[in-house]
């Protein structure tokens, strides 16, 4: 089955720079949707950016202007770069997918099938 792994977590002071890692095995030869999302203890889960098959993004209110998503199909990996970080990014971020016949069914999804484990991103003021 399919298995997404996170890393690349961790604390930095506001206005500083992380890039959190997802690795995905078992992945099939469909299309799919890659995302991130995130979650405060109690709070509900937001999307924060989003990229396809084809290479298409998406971004959350909170991601744009600051984050950048990629990938690297040869790693089978998606990459979050969080720049300019505020103590209000604090959370456990999460990498999911979603299988789908093509990569158009991922424009302006937040919805998936698939769960990372989550890494943890502290942002201090």
């Amino acid at each position: 089955g399919v298995q997404l792994e996170e890393s690349g977590g961790g604390s930095v002071q506001a206005g500083g720079s992380l890039r959190l890692s997802c690795e995905v095995s078992g992945r099939s030869d469909m299309g799919y949707c890659l995302g991130w999302t995130r979650q405060v203890p109690g709070g509900e889960r937001e999307g924060v950016a989003a990229i396809d098959s084809d290479g298409g993004t998406n971004y959350g209110h909170s991601a744009k202007g600051r984050f950048t998503v990629s990938q690297d199909n040869a790693k089978k990996t998606m990459y979050l770069q969080m720049n300019s970080l505020e103590p209000e990014d604090t959370a456990m971020y999460y990498c999911a997918l979603e299988l789908v016949p093509a990569a158009k069914y991922c424009r302006g999804k937040w919805s998936f099938g698939h769960w990372g484990q989550g890494t943890q991103v502290t942002v201090s003021s």
